[in-house]
Parts: C-alpha cells; sequence; structure tokens
C-alpha cells in the first residue's frame, strides 16, 4: 500500500500563516532553489546531538540546525556530568565534530517557546524534534520544603557544574549532617561532591566558587535515603564503588538491612546482582587490616537508609532553617518491578541541616502547542513521532522520561533520527522547499534575540581553557552570560 502523505506541498503551502519579516522576494528566491531536507532540532544535549548526528550520517543532503536555550552547547554532559567523571565528557568531541558539519549549525541563547514558537519551528523546517531534555526537579509536596536548607539536587548540580541560572544558590554547608533523599546516581554524585575533599576537585572543571564553599563545608555525615530496599536502588555499581573507596571517608550500612537478601539475588540479572553483593560485602564483612585503619582515620562518612520516606521537613526553634526531616518507616508490597513501599504507620526524627532531594527530574511543556503528559512529564508520541502531530519528533528523556545513561539516550536519538528519515523518504513529511534558519534569523533578529553559533561557543571554550591553565584546571567555567557576551564583542 503507498504511503500516506500527510500535507501535499502546495496546499499546505497556499494555506500555512506566513513567516513574520520574511520578504516576498525571498520566499520566491528560495523557492526555485534545489531542495534541502531542512530539519530542526530543540536541545543541544546528548539526545539533540546524536539524533543530529544519526540523520546528517544517514541522509546526504539534510541540513539540521540545532537551537538551544543555553549560551552554550552539549547540555548535561556540561551541566549534569560530575566533574571528577571527565571521561564521560569526551562524547563532547563526537558532539563537536556534528557541530563542526557544514551541514549542521549550532543557535545558542534562543529559548523556544518564547523567542520562537514551535509552530514557527515547523512552518520553517520539514521537521522539528524536541530534544529539550528535563530540566525541573519533581517536588517533594511535604511541610517544610520550602524552609532554608532544603534544595534539589538538580539546582545543587547545576550550581558546582557552573549553570548560570543556578549561580546564586550558595549553600549553606554549615552543618555536620545533610540528607539526600533519593538513591540514584545522581544522589551518589552529591554526596561525593560533598565529602570529597577539596584538594581532589581542584584538577576538575568545577567551579571555583563552588569550590571556595566546599572548601569551608562542615559537613561530616550524608544519609542517602530511600523509601524502597536494598533491592531496589536505582545507583549503578561503579558510582557505589567509588562511594565506598571515597579518600577520608568510610561508608555505614546497617548488616540488618541485608539479612535474607543473599538467597534473593540468586535469580536477579546480574548487574543488579553484583550491586547488590557489593553492598553486602560491604556491610557485613570484616575489614582487612589496611581498609580498616583508613576507615577508622576518616573524618567524614556516608549511610543508606533504606525503608524510609519523608514526611515533613523539619524547622529550627525560631522556624528560619532546616533542623532535621521526619521520615515515614515503610514496608515493600508487591514483587519484581511492582514492588512500592507503603507506610506502617511507624516515624522517626533525622537531625540534619541540609536536605537535598533527588526523587527524580521532570519534563516541562515548552509550547502551549504542542502535545504534552502532565502527568507522566512527556511528549506522547510513537517511537519518537509525536501523536498526532505529523512533521514533529522528540528523543531523550522528554519522550521517554528521565531514565538511563548517555548510551541509553544515544540509542534512543537514533531510533527517533530514523524514524524521520523513514517518514521523509516514504512522503510524509513536506515535498516542497522550506527556508529553515534563514526564516528564523529574520524572526530572531526582529524581536531583539541574539543567536550565539557554534564559532562563537569555541572563542568562549578557548577563553575557559586559557583561564584553567593558570591553575591546572581542563577550564574555568564562564558563568555570567553578561560576561559572555562582552567577550563576544556583542
Amino acid at each position: 500500500m503507498a504511503p500516506r502523505c500527510w500535507w501535499h506541498w502546495p496546499v499546505w503551502h497556499r494555506t500555512r500563516a506566513p513567516l513574520a519579516g520574511i520578504p516576498l522576494s525571498f520566499c520566491r528566491l528560495f523557492s526555485t532553489q534545489e531542495q534541502t531536507p531542512q530539519i530542526c532540532v530543540v536541545g543541544s544535549g546528548p539526545a539533540g546531538f546524536y539524533t543530529a548526528q544519526h540523520i546528517l550520517k544517514h541522509h546526504s543532503q539534510a541540513r539540521v540546525d540545532i537551537y538551544e536555550k543555553q549560551l552554550m552547547p552539549f547540555g548535561l554532559v556540561r551541566f549534569g556530568v560530575a566533574p571528577d567523571h571527565p571521561e564521560v565528557k569526551n562524547v563532547i568531541n563526537t558532539f563537536t565534530q556534528t557541530a563542526r558539519s557544514d551541514r549542521c549549525a549550532f543557535w545558542g541563547n534562543v529559548v523556544v517557546g518564547r523567542d520562537v514558537t514551535v509552530p514557527e519551528l515547523q512552518a520553517a523546517y520539514h521537521a522539528v524534534v524536541l530534544s529539550y531534555g528535563a530540566e525541573d526537579h519533581q517536588a517533594l509536596r511535604i511541610p517544610g520544603e520550602d524552609l532554608p536548607g532544603v534544595l534539589p539536587a538538580r539546582a545543587f548540580v547545576g550550581w558546582y557544574n557552573g549553570l548560570p541560572e543556578n549561580q546564586e544558590l550558595v549553600p549553606d554547608l554549615s552543618c555536620d549532617t545533610a540528607v539526600i533523599l533519593g538513591q540514584g546516581n545522581v544522589a551518589l554524585d552529591v554526596a561525593r561532591i560533598l565529602l570529597t575533599p577539596p584538594e581532589h576537585l581542584e584538577k576538575t572543571d568545577i567551579t571555583a566558587a563552588s569550590l571556595r564553599v566546599l572548601r569551608q563545608s562542615r559537613v561530616k555525615m550524608v544519609w542517602i535515603v530511600g523509601r524502597r530496599g536494598p533491592l531496589q536502588v536505582a545507583f549503578t555499581i561503579k558510582e557505589l564503588r567509588e562511594m565506598i573507596q571515597l579518600p577520608g571517608t568510610r561508608p555505614v550500612l546497617d548488616p540488618v538491612d541485608f539479612l535474607d537478601l543473599q538467597d534473593r539475588i540468586k535469580d536477579v540479572p546480574r548487574p543488579r546482582r553484583r550491586l547488590t553483593e557489593l553492598m553486602l560485602r560491604t556491610a557485613t564483612e570484616k575489614l582487612g587490616h589496611a581498609e580498616d585503619a583508613r576507615q577508622a582515620s576518616a573524618l567524614r562518612a556516608w549511610g543508606l537508609r533504606f525503608l524510609r520516606s519523608p514526611q515533613q521537613v523539619l524547622p529550627s526553634r525560631d522556624g528560619q532553617r532546616t533542623a532535621g526531616i521526619r521520615l515515614a518507616v515503610t514496608r515493600l508490597e508487591g514483587v519484581g518491578e511492582a514492588t512500592r513501599a507503603v507506610p506502617t504507620g511507624e516515624v522517626e526524627d533525622l537531625p540534619c541541616g541540609l536536605v537535598l532531594s533527588s526523587v527524580g527530574y521532570k519534563s516541562r511543556r515548552i509550547d502551549p502547542s504542542m502535545p504534552f503528559d502532565p502527568k507522566l512529564g512527556v511528549i506522547p508520541n510513537t517511537e519518537g513521532r509525536v501523536t498526532d502531530v505529523p512533521g514533529l519528533y522528540c528523543s531523550g528523556w522528554v519522550k521517554r522520561g528521565p531514565t538511563g545513561v548517555i548510551g541509553t539516550t544515544m540509542n534512543d536519538s537514533f531510533l527517533t533520527g530514523q524514524a524521520l528519515l523513514q517518514d521523509l523518504q516514504g512522503g510524509l513529511l513536506p515535498s516542497g522547499p522550506r527556508p529553515g534558519y534563514l526564516a528564523i534569523q529574520a524572526l530572531l533578529s526582529s524581536r531583539g534575540v541574539q543567536p550565539v553559533s557554534f564559532s562563537d561557543w569555541e572563542k568562549l571554550d578557548a577563553e575557559e581553557v586559557s583561564r584553567g591553565q593558570c591553575t591546572g584546571k581542563p577550564r574555568e567555567k564562564l558563568v555570567d552570560p553578561q560576561e559572555m557576551f562582552r567577550l563576544l564583542g556583542r
């Protein structure tokens, strides 16, 4: 059966809304040019770049424009990956090759949904891919959440990684105990940064301002709290091993939490079994002499608390800051993936001066015209094709939810790119020419928006590297947009 064509170009061309600011003579000139598939990607993190990479690799004529709200590219690779994990950031080299392609362009400082709408992008491109990730955090929705000393882990990560919008955070680390709610890799990243001796972070790309604050930290104990049990933790073995071996710290795991676990893990998948066995050994095995001496001399500690769900952040006597957190004791019901935590009716109070919420990221709707499922926090889609909107696609966390690692996002994004190319080949996308960035550039100019190109970013990149060389760091991140514009001569 012949593929269904959603649009017939001449009809679409007659009925579509005109592009504001585009001269008629330009449209006539463009319509005489040989057609090139014009593809737009919103978001320059791993999902955006991997989608662009797949399209460029498998279509020799396609052109891809990547729009990004920040002035600089790479999304969570720059602003989410921990500074002491430089090897994970090596994917930036691949993304840079993609951005340097003569068929690809990066345009930063463009907020889709504010500076330009999704319908305007759809009018200018043959296809639009939404790959803007999950920039919000899941709220705790408990009393006391707004007290000073309660922070989203996402904001804390953005603070030490140089995300401009988080630079006013300046967390108060004058307490001796911090509690992290959630037991995923982000929670372990935050715990590790809080407890790592500052001299071990000096040669990373952590921001100078956050390193100064961490040097003054008085935090000695970090509890990582989860509402379910050891078999349900979301962190991976690599991150757990790093915590166990963290210099100057010792782990605190209660052997009672691991009773009868040895027999129960025999039939679980190998990665989960190895992870659980490492926790079990850490909790129960007698230490060798050298490790015993190392832990005995440790000035800081961290621990895992299971079957505990946050119920209330407790205020200090004057009500001006966080003094602790009330945890509901839970028990597990169900089996496998359906296992859930239910309250037992018991509660316990855990004194602390800092609470970091790491219970998940979530995506947001960036344009009222686009479908969005607020409950799931994703764009409704089938294999990356946005439901009921031909020519609109999604990839990454906004497609499937905030799960997985960079490799997961790569495969997910390749699949979206493949779906788009199949639709292009099957005649399901507009068949006539589209103006692409030339149309959007006119709109942005009329609205006073100054896009930042990839060559602009490379100037900022060179400045960061130069500043870092003075102190032996790979770079000193620029965090002030106004300073970045001055460096670009704007």
